[in-house]
């Protein structure tokens, strides 16, 4: 296809995209201030690291059209308990203000029908295998031919492929010599060091207790996404991204790996501690733990001062933080019997308003709790189809002028199959029936 060609396909896909969504955010009632309002995505990823992307865009205010497998959909609608009504509470929480479609890309015509989706499309993510989609004609190459708009987005986390009933899954990147080599978020996190440097001092290594690095590939991704529609204003082209969750993890080690690169430093676990300032960990109180930091000598003296060791500040072991890290262990021995003797909440009342970082450590039912959290409307409640009420966690990120929010319920298996296809594809209900019949779609 030759420039001009290009500029003119663009030109017509433009105007004609632009009239076809202030119709549709018209038509579903979407706040014309939701940054994203008019940007359709194409989500043909599953888990986590691609859905919770997508869900961040949604949320935002772009439509986001979810393809699943017709033979049960997203993997993690099957993951479980809990399940509500039927419905997966995972799935739940990373799937909202999405619409769902199931498509059988096996077949010719259901690879036909997300080519049209994405020329009607601006995002197209994806989590598959390397090299899989391009045996549809499904990848980048081939559907920048007809799309050249379509910013496209693979991310290589938790990809599938079966292969006698068993799942593999890749979190390399589409080349290098671990391309085709199994991965999943435990193994991401133990070749990048994130497990090495998790755990107790003189423990195991440990997992976190989320699946961090699948969630920070996917933030990654969503503002790789933005980056690229910001070009395109500018170019009128779309272009390839590409996310692993490997280089996510090693990203991530900032002054971890810093201290190695360039000083030659061998990391290790500290638990709650930190390396390199002291004290900054949880303390076990008398019921509970409580994580406390100082991070500079005035906040020392203040610590001091609250916990009624004034004697420590004139101790040479104290003087400075380098000199506290020196002598960490007879410090923290001292302060983990202070702590041990007040309860949790008498030591929040005796540090509010002192100006050092403390918290505690809270279980679940204490988080959603917390007036803090209450406050910042980190709880949102949606009405489901079949689950009824569910609470989902509301979006990190707060806007002065923008919505943020969300506006759909996690969507049930292939609930939007209809309107996709007779109010994006245009298709006719005979048509739509015609591709029930086949199985098409389901």
């Amino acid at each position: 296809m030759n420039s001009g060609f290009r500029k003119i396909f663009w030109n017509k896909y433009r105007i004609d995209l632009q009239l076809k969504r202030m119709v549709s955010d018209i038509s579903e009632n979407q706040p014309i201030k939701s940054p994203l309002s008019g940007i359709r995505v194409l989500d043909l990823t599953r888990i986590l690291a691609g859905p919770f992307c997508t869900m961040i865009l949604g949320d935002l205010g772009a439509e986001i059209i979810k393809v699943e497998n017709p033979d049960g959909g997203d993997e993690t609608r099957n993951w479980g308990p809990p399940f509500v009504n039927g419905e997966s509470t995972y799935f739940l929480s990373i799937n909202r203000n999405k619409k769902s479609i199931a498509i059988d890309m096996k077949m010719p015509k259901g690879r036909d029908l997300i080519k049209e989706l994405a020329v009607k499309s601006d995002v197209l993510v994806e989590n598959f295998v390397p090299g899989k989609l391009s045996t549809f004609g499904l990848d980048y190459e081939s559907l920048h031919e007809t799309a050249p708009h379509l910013v496209y987005c693979s991310i290589t986390v938790q990809q599938r492929i079966v292969k006698i009933s068993n799942l593999e899954f890749v979190g390399y990147g589409s080349r290098g010599p671990y391309s085709t080599r199994p991965g999943f978020d435990v193994i991401a996190a133990s070749e990048s060091g994130l497990m090495h440097i998790t755990g107790p001092e003189d423990g195991e290594p440990c997992k976190v207790g989320v699946a961090m690095t699948d969630l920070s590939t996917g933030l990654y991704a969503h503002g790789a996404i933005m980056a690229a529609l910001l070009q395109r204003l500018k170019t009128g082209k779309g272009q390839k991204i590409d996310c692993d969750l490997l280089s996510t993890q090693v990203s991530l080690l900032v002054n971890i790996s810093s201290n190695y690169l360039n000083g030659r430093k061998e990391a290790k676990r500290w638990g709650t501690a930190h390396e390199s300032i002291v004290p900054y960990q949880a303390f076990k109180t008398k019921d509970g733990y409580i994580t406390v930091g100082a991070a500079s000598n005035k906040q020392f003296k203040i610590l001091c001062e609250i916990l009624n060791v004034q004697h420590f500040l004139a101790d040479p072991r104290y003087l400075s933080n380098k000199d506290r890290v020196q002598n960490r262990k007879v410090l923290i021995s001292e302060l983990i019997n202070i702590f041990s003797k007040k309860t949790t909440q008498q030591w929040l009342k005796m540090l509010e308003g002192s100006g050092i970082p403390y918290g505690p450590v809270n279980n679940m039912k204490q988080v959603f709790s917390d007036p803090q959290v209450i406050h910042n409307k980190m709880i949102l409640d949606m009405i489901h189809p079949t689950a009824g009420n569910i609470k989902v966690t509301g979006p990190a990120v707060k806007y002065s002028d923008s919505m943020n929010k969300g506006r759909l319920p996690p969507p049930v298996f292939a609930e939007h199959t209809d309107v996709i296809l007779s109010k994006v594809l245009s298709y006719s209900e005979n048509e739509i029936q015609n591709l029930r019949k086949s199985k098409v779609v389901v």
